[in-house]
């Protein structure tokens, strides 16, 4: 690590204020082909649990469902420090290990697969439509958790990532694009979290 990422990543211990205990990172399948990509991957989820964090989950958008079982298995390689949970549009059923990552499922989608849903348990019987809450919702998503902390790479767009569970959360977009992500990025966007006050739309 160099001297200036560690002065960082000091920095970042020392600062006052909670670290964020969910992190989600969003990139796209493009970024994971520049040489490294995979190796940044691990490196990001390594560092999000040195500053504290519980949770990690990783959105790839992806454009061309051709390259999903590539993708997945290279995802699947990678050595990571705790379990961890891949879907994909073929397998949307839900998931919850402390490493989360989604390859091409849609906010929307998602969301639309939820509704359905409700909206079966509601015909069926099952579910009284004056007792719907937000928690049915919740336990329909695939990745229910909501991120206190979404680092966007590249451009400043969510690209459909986790409509419901990112309503609250802090956003930091950098225009620094993922084959040039290092250390200090990170460490900027914690810190940038730290200095935050949360409203959580209040």
């Amino acid at each position: 690590m160099a001297l200036y990422d560690r002065y960082l990543g000091l920095r970042v211990r020392l600062a006052a204020g909670e670290p964020p205990a969910h992190v989600a990172l969003v990139i796209t399948e493009r970024d994971l082909l520049e040489q490294g990509a995979y190796g940044s991957l691990e490196r990001f989820v390594e560092l999000a649990f040195d500053v504290g964090a519980e949770r990690v989950t990783v959105y790839v958008s992806v454009l061309d469902e051709a390259v999903l079982d590539t993708v997945e298995r290279s995802v699947e390689a990678l050595e990571f420090p705790r379990e961890v949970a891949v879907r994909d549009p073929r397998t949307p059923e839900p998931g919850s290990a402390p490493i989360q990552i989604n390859l091409g499922l849609g906010g929307k989608e998602e969301f639309a697969t939820a509704v359905r849903s409700i909206a079966e348990a509601v015909d069926s019987g099952d579910l009284d439509p004056d007792s719907i809450e937000a928690a049915d919702i919740e336990d329909r998503l695939v990745f229910a958790d909501e991120p206190d902390l979404v680092i966007k790479t590249g451009e400043e767009r969510l690209s459909d990532f986790m409509i419901w569970q990112s309503v609250y959360s802090e956003l930091y977009f950098t225009d620094v694009n993922w084959r040039d992500f290092r250390d200090r990025e990170f460490f900027r966007a914690v810190l940038e979290y730290k200095q935050r006050t949360r409203r959580f739309g209040q």
